[in-house]
């Protein structure tokens, strides 16, 4: 495995480092630009060892510079990454690397949109953090793996330091985006209204239906068929009643899929991968979306792995704009992936055990059931939200849900520790506001990741939560802990203003609350 690690770091470390010798600014002009950035030597570095054709006179300028030296530094990394794959010696290694090929191939996607002029700041900021979000992925795989942590941040050191650069640059604060005709490019104002009947039947371009009633028995070929559409219109597969076992993925290339089913408890995708049997927490997921504006109604994703085999993802969404109406999510240990862009929740039940809401999107959960479960450590943590960059626009916000014992650990809860979340990163972002709490949370609130690690930049809030579980009289004492009475602090973490929903919710017809 080492061997393999050291070949990756040098393919990846040398291509960072090895640029045109012509210089397109004095190294005095490039000092003054970068000296403002949070990584100061690369930006004069590559400033200063590429040529540009247009001198830098503003901010703008600079960020669109900025913005090109990290795409170009990520297409690097990624050829040099693609050229690995004959070095893997085992099936674990390959797993590593197949999540790495994937998630440069979707950071290169991002900025390449970041680069285009169209784009707002918003939409830039959030693209912009989803590729350090891949890039952190990338190299969580390897630590799955055992491999020392000492080495593994010169895997994509340079290119993590240009883009959050770029994403100091870019940040703007809470802003509504404006779309074009107020929604996406690729939502179409045909598409406004997606199911009207009672019946997702007459609606749905493909059924899929175990018995053989519909036009496809697996999932997997109604997603091979809807690959070959034309066009990026709302595409509905209705996934009859029925339990399949299958390992889902709806790819980037694969815009606006819906899948409705029966409902839960009724249309069930279920799989049983998991960290482990072999696999990296990425690629253990029963079901992962990708392309932008994915929307699912009425379904359950399970993953049946169960506690003792750790990471175990029922759902992953790294999908812009995805949604979730009337779902559940059941696993144990990290059963919902929130990996990355923007997301919403509405009305779905999660169940699980140990940080089983997890990942660095932008997301909101509202009027959610979360249900924690009996642990085999007798500690329960709901949420570790994965920010690593204090201007990433991510967090996890929960917004008038309700949080209660599983059937299984009303019994022993008791003898159970639930806890809201731990930082799982440095600048962890979590708040839960006008949520019913019950008396399984701990008085404490919340849990330390290690030591008093993130403590002080994290930033964990409670707004107007109720029931017996919610007072705040005991709760951390951290730095970046607070209870928040202002109404226009919370507001900043809602719907309308921390995913945009006003600007493209509208378009799939799900109900939603904007404000607080």
């Amino acid at each position: 495995m080492m061997d393999l690690l050291q070949k990756f770091i040098a393919f990846v470390f040398l291509s960072l480092l090895i640029s045109p010798s012509i210089s397109g600014f004095s190294i005095g002009d490039a000092k003054s630009w970068c000296s403002k950035m949070p990584y100061p030597q690369p930006c004069e570095y590559f400033l200063t060892h590429n040529p540009r054709e247009t001198p830098i006179k503003q901010k703008s300028d600079f960020l669109k510079v900025s913005m090109q030296l990290a795409l170009e530094r990520a297409l690097r990394a990624q050829s040099n990454t693609n050229s690995l794959g004959s070095k893997c010696r085992n099936e674990r290694e390959k797993a590593a690397w197949a999540d790495c090929l994937q998630l440069y191939e979707q950071t290169v996607v991002r900025l390449n949109q970041t680069v285009d002029l169209k784009c707002t700041q918003e939409d830039a900021q959030t693209w912009l953090s989803t590729a350090l979000t891949n890039l952190e992925t990338c190299r969580a795989g390897f630590v799955e793996l055992g491999v020392s942590d000492y080495v593994l941040p010169l895997m994509s050191n340079n290119v993590t330091k240009l883009i959050s650069n770029t994403l100091a640059l870019n940040y703007v604060p809470y802003k509504l985006p404006s779309y074009t005709n107020g929604f996406p490019k690729w939502v179409r104002p045909g598409d406004r209204k997606l199911l009207q009947s009672s019946s997702p039947a007459p609606k749905a371009n493909i059924v899929v239906a175990k018995d053989g009633s519909g036009k496809y028995k697996t999932i997997k070929e109604a997603i091979t068929a809807a690959s070959k559409r034309s066009g990026t219109a709302r595409y509905v597969i209705y996934i009859k009643a029925g339990t399949y076992k299958e390992n889902i993925e709806v790819g980037s290339k694969l815009k606006n899929i819906m899948f409705v089913g029966d409902g839960i408890g009724k249309t069930i995708i279920t799989g049983s991968k998991s960290v482990g049997g072999g696999s990296t927490t990425f690629n253990s997921a029963t079901v992962a979306v990708v392309g932008d504006g994915f929307v699912a109604q009425d379904i359950t994703f399970r993953n049946t792995a169960g506690a003792a085999n750790h990471q175990a993802v029922a759902l992953r969404s790294g999908s812009d704009l995805s949604v979730f109406y009337k779902c559940s999510f059941e696993g144990y240990q990290d059963t919902l992936y929130v990996h990355s862009e923007r997301q919403f929740y509405k009305e779905c039940n999660i169940y699980g055990t140990v940080d089983f809401i997890f990942g660095n999107a932008a997301v909101v959960l509202q009027n959610c059931n979360i249900y924690p479960r009996n642990p085999p450590n007798k500690t329960n943590t709901i949420t570790a939200q994965g920010r690593t960059d204090p201007n990433q626009n991510t967090g996890i916000s929960i917004h008038n849900c309700r949080v209660t014992a599983a059937s299984d650990l009303k019994p022993v809860q008791s003898s159970v520790k639930t806890y809201l979340g731990r930082p799982w990163k440095e600048y962890s972002r979590t708040v839960f506001m006008k949520t019913y709490l019950d008396s399984l949370i701990h008085p404490a609130g919340w849990m330390e990741w290690s030591g008093n690690f993130a403590l002080k930049t994290l930033y964990y809030g409670e707004y107007m939560n109720t029931g017996p579980g919610s007072s705040t009289k005991n709760r951390v004492k951290w730095g970046g802990y607070r209870v928040i009475t202002s109404a226009s602090e919370a507001s900043k973490f809602t719907v309308g203003n921390f995913i945009a929903g006003n600007s493209w919710l509208p378009a799939t017809s799900v109900p939603f609350t904007s404000g607080l």
